[in-house]
């Protein structure tokens, strides 16, 4: 069974632009159809709501390129701060086993 392809159909990534620009082909007299006003009123309707979503979509994006480079730099921060300040001894977790398979409690 084959998939039906419309040779009007849009090839590719659809865009408002893309979408704005389909020139839907006319019926003949006498012939069954949509109703041209319909059709275009769908249209603008779809170029209208399909450019809004890409522009939230290219914010959150923004926004989120902002909180990774943020994020970076925090760490970033932080690493050189633990690089400055002296090595500490960690002090054994009573839970956690030491060096030689004990738990620090039962030492």
């Amino acid at each position: 069974m084959g998939v039906y392809r419309s040779r009007n159909a849009l090839a590719g990534p659809l865009t408002a632009d893309r979408l704005s620009a389909v020139e839907l082909p006319r019926t003949s007299l006498g012939r069954r159809g949509y109703r041209t006003d319909d059709v275009d009123a769908l249209l603008h309707r779809l170029v209208y709501e399909l450019g809004e979503r890409t522009r939230l979509l290219d914010d959150t994006r923004g926004e989120n390129d902002r909180i990774k480079r943020a994020l970076r730099a925090w760490q970033a921060e932080v690493r050189e701060a633990d690089g400055a300040r002296a090595p500490e001894a960690v002090p054994d977790s009573p839970s956690r086993p030491g060096p030689d398979g004990r738990r620090a409690a039962g030492r």
